[in-house]
């Protein structure tokens, strides 16, 4: 059962550490999409929750931001540790409220979910500068993607890319984290290449509580794969990464799509096919592979 909580906070802006942003917006505390491998449950160890990841979420409550005219010409992560269009923003539209106050202010936006329930802010989002929304899509498999996360289905979260795509908003298709051995890149950048601006991949990089999590599902449900995994996350063996991004660089190229080691595609022409990203980097894999425009994380949210 989802425990939610009501909470009092400061401000719901924070001035952002992370490269892809000025500030960070998160209008919740926790998600109730519970994604088996996701970093953000690192925050269970700042808030006390005692429930699982998954099973809480705090709903913040902020004063009136000040002068919203001061954010201009910034940009604004919508989110960086929770998914600002998980289920109870329906009923509580705190990310809706963050849009409301910031609309006119001049800044830009950055969106990042598994939700299709964006699409009911698609208007309001789409009179903010440069805005873009992003999608978490690791693979088309559905049994998959339900024994991962509570979010909404593959097909809603392409659908909701489409709507905005064709309502002349940037989107990216954010491959991530590609699961060694059943996350197929291929099959899911030529199902999204049409209705997106870019194409972001990044692998799965075990770490925290979550570590013993996946393995453990590996062995239970994929235990032909345990030796690839432990080369990769026991023995530190990177040649899976390296044999993937030459693979991925060549089927690039037969595609027609640009390959990039860092996010220089921002600025192509809306009209251009989408350019694929490549932010291998968590472990140095890629040490040219620059930060300041990379993603938050493993399949964020």
């Amino acid at each position: 059962m989802l425990i939610i909580r009501d909470i009092d906070t400061g401000t719901v802006l924070t001035k952002s550490n992370l490269p892809v942003s000025d500030y960070t917006v998160n209008p919740y505390v926790g998600c109730a999409h519970g994604c088996r491998y996701c970093y953000a449950s690192f925050m269970k160890r700042f808030t006390n929750h005692p429930e699982p990841w998954g099973d809480f979420v705090d709903v913040k409550h902020w004063p009136p931001i000040s002068n919203p005219g001061r954010y201009a010409d910034k940009e604004l992560f919508i989110s960086s540790v929770t998914d600002p269009y998980q289920p109870c923003e329906e009923e509580y539209r705190r990310t809706r409220a963050v849009l409301e106050e910031m609309q006119g202010s001049g800044c830009s936006l950055s969106i990042s979910t598994k939700s299709d329930l964006v699409l009911r802010d698609l208007d309001l989002i789409r009179t903010f500068p440069d805005a873009r929304v992003s999608w978490s899509i690791n693979t088309l498999d559905e049994s998959f993607r339900e024994e991962m996360d509570n979010a909404v289905s593959i097909e809603r979260r392409l659908a909701a890319m489409k709507a905005f795509h064709d309502a002349g908003v940037r989107t990216t298709c954010f491959i991530s984290p590609i699961f060694p051995g059943i996350t197929v890149p291929e099959e899911i950048i030529m199902r999204a290449r049409e209705q997106c601006n870019l194409i972001w991949l990044e692998n799965l990089n075990l770490r925290g509580g979550y570590r013993k999590t996946i393995m453990d599902y590996i062995a239970a449900r994929h235990p032909e794969l345990m030796p690839l995994y432990d080369a990769i996350y026991v023995r530190k063996d990177c040649s899976y990464w390296h044999e993937l991004d030459m693979r991925l660089r060549e089927f690039a190229e037969k595609e027609g799509l640009p390959y990039l080691r860092d996010d220089d595609s921002v600025k192509r022409p809306f009209s251009a096919p989408p350019a694929i990203v490549n932010y291998f980097f968590h472990e140095e894999i890629i040490p040219s592979a620059k930060k300041r425009n990379a993603p938050a994380g493993d399949g964020h949210p």
